[in-house]
């Protein structure tokens, strides 16, 4: 099974029960036991993926896909994580890539979905860079929606009518750079107006195909690739439009592959209406998918807020996944505490909390307290005060985003601990 090291600690007693709720964990395993002194307003005795069911089928079967890919490095597992603004900026959970695609040698996955943020006039991560000398109209689905901008996963799309568009991508201000030997390209649905080519990497092309009705065209290299220069040139003198939704990285080779949805201003209701976000996902099926979306749901008067509503956006966004994979692992967070308007305690996230629990019962699906691993109602003031997070105690500062990543890791981190100790009391 798993190997793992767990650091010893007086207070841990190992499980006696292979119930999932009844598990107790420990409080540390990577994380240096001087955090709790440094910032002894984070509860992080709560940092953990919590079930509140006897077993899980999925997140049992999930481990043992974890098992065999870390083991025998043969498989690659589909990582989804959405969210808004907090997943635009791609801070912590590129933390989390950079772990799940650095830890296991021989087992460095692919990039998964990315876009071209820049491209749309909106900030984009870190930890990639698109380039285009020509001029782009982007969309956004929190803030545009208008005829013929079909939207997918990703949320946003960019438009471009010149003759001849040139892209280029490659990493930037990361450790984790695998290389990709196909990509997908998500475009305008139909036959596609513009022909593809590839400058000096066209002597790999071997083969290319176009799904028109997905819109997607996938090409495939002989050799891997590190970046990519990508020419498009209309077919015809006809008036045209290039329409992207994304780039998706892909390779053969065994790990993780890690996309991040993230729309500045997004909430559950934002994905719901993206018309092409089930048959982009049922495309490349997922096997983990955490949602990290409710904190622009919440955002709002606290009369204004309905949590039956919210909760029943969360289903149906849970049930669109396990569409694409019944057997899919989803991890429920809880948003952060925030102000409402900087200045009122958002007593919404609470209530958020009890339907996502609810939920978690019902699909026996765990959850990621980060409410209250932050230490609960107005723990966002403490945050800001030591420079965790910004003035508007909603968002955090790039220090505050990186430690969520280190908590989150590490919550990973217990659940595979929890799920060998318990596989071992089983065949005991």
């Amino acid at each position: 099974m798993l190997v793992l090291q767990l650091k010893a600690q007086e207070s841990y007693v190992p499980p006696t029960s292979d119930s999932l709720n009844q598990y107790c964990f420990p409080d540390f395993v990577k994380i240096d036991t001087n955090f709790i002194h440094q910032y002894p307003f984070v509860s992080i005795e709560k940092n953990n993926f919590q079930f509140y069911s006897v077993n899980s089928p999925n997140w049992e079967h999930f481990y043992n896909e974890m098992d065999s890919m870390i083991r025998f490095k043969d498989r690659k597992l589909n990582f989804y994580h959405i969210g808004g603004s907090h997943i635009q900026a791609d801070i912590y959970s590129h933390d989390m890539r950079t772990f799940l695609q650095s830890n296991w040698p021989e087992a460095t996955g692919e990039r998964g979905v990315v876009f071209p943020l820049n491209l749309a006039h909106t900030n984009d991560p870190a930890n990639y860079q698109f380039a285009s000398p020509n001029v782009w109209t982007g969309f956004r689905s929190v803030t545009h929606r208008i005829e013929g901008i079909e939207y997918g996963m990703m949320g946003a799309a960019v438009v471009c009518k010149d003759s001849m568009i040139n892209i280029t991508f490659q990493h930037d201000r990361t450790t984790v750079k695998p290389p990709f030997c196909s990509i997908r390209i998500y475009h305008n649905k139909g036959e596609l107006p513009y022909e593809l080519n590839f400058g000096e990497d066209e002597i790999l092309i071997y083969h290319i195909q176009q799904n028109q009705e997905l819109g997607f065209t996938e090409v495939y290299f002989t050799d891997p690739l590190n970046d990519l220069d990508l020419q498009f040139s209309r077919k015809t003198s006809e008036a045209a439009q290039l329409e992207i939704y994304g780039f998706q990285f892909m390779n053969e080779d065994p790990g993780i592959s890690y996309t991040s949805i993230g729309i500045n201003g997004a909430g559950l209701y934002t994905y719901l209406e993206n018309k092409n976000f089930e048959e982009q996902l049922a495309a490349y099926p997922p096997d983990y998918f955490a949602f990290a979306v409710g904190i622009n749901d919440g955002n709002v008067p606290y009369e204004s807020f309905d949590p039956q509503v919210y909760k029943r956006n969360l289903e149906k966004m849970m049930k669109m996944v396990l569409r694409a994979n019944p057997k899919c692992a989803i991890l429920l967070t809880v948003p952060n505490d925030a102000h409402y308007k900087r200045k009122y305690l958002n007593r919404n996230i609470a209530r958020e909390r009890e339907v996502i629990i609810e939920l978690a019962e019902q699909y026996k699906m765990p959850v990621w307290d980060f409410y209250g691993v932050m230490g609960e109602l107005g723990s966002s003031r403490l945050w800001m005060n030591r420079g965790l997070m910004q003035g508007d105690m909603v968002h955090f500062t790039s220090e505050g985003y990186h430690i969520k990543g280190d908590l989150m890791i590490d919550a990973f981190r217990k659940f595979l601990i929890q799920m060998k100790e318990i596989e071992d009391l089983k065949t005991n």
